[in-house]
């Protein structure tokens, strides 16, 4: 179970669910506030409906050179008063992540890819 849908099992009456327009661009920080980027969109498997990662932006300047990453959404913590998620990863740790060119995304079948990350984070990717 994901953080997000953890978060929406321990919500109150009268709560607005989540919705995936809501948080895309939503920011991503550090536990120490440190910005870490944005996510920029949800990747979802096609088969189950599930979704496999969060696409998190960081780094570039007005749009060019942006690395983009894929990340669990296991590894993230929602903090929906703040509108943001709170990523236990240093900037320096996210620069070696799994990462991808904004323009040339990795095939959403391509679970080597996507063990690559969920082991980079310390989580067992679903599929396996």
């Amino acid at each position: 179970m994901t953080n997000l849908n953890r978060e929406r099992s321990h919500t109150t009456h009268g709560r607005e669910p989540f919705t995936a327009k809501k948080l895309i661009g939503d920011a991503v920080v550090s536990p120490r506030g440190e910005d870490l980027g944005k996510i920029e969109d949800l990747v979802i498997d096609p088969t189950s409906g599930r979704v496999d990662y969060a696409v998190l932006s960081f780094g570039g300047f007005l749009g060019m050179g942006d690395k983009l990453f894929a990340v669990p959404l296991e590894a993230m913590k929602m903090s929906p008063e703040e509108k943001r998620f709170i990523l236990d990863v240093d900037k320096e740790r996210l620069k070696q992540a799994p990462g991808f060119d904004k323009n040339n995304w990795p095939e959403a079948s391509d679970r080597a890819f996507g063990t690559k990350v969920y082991n980079y984070y310390g989580y067992e990717p679903r599929w396996s």
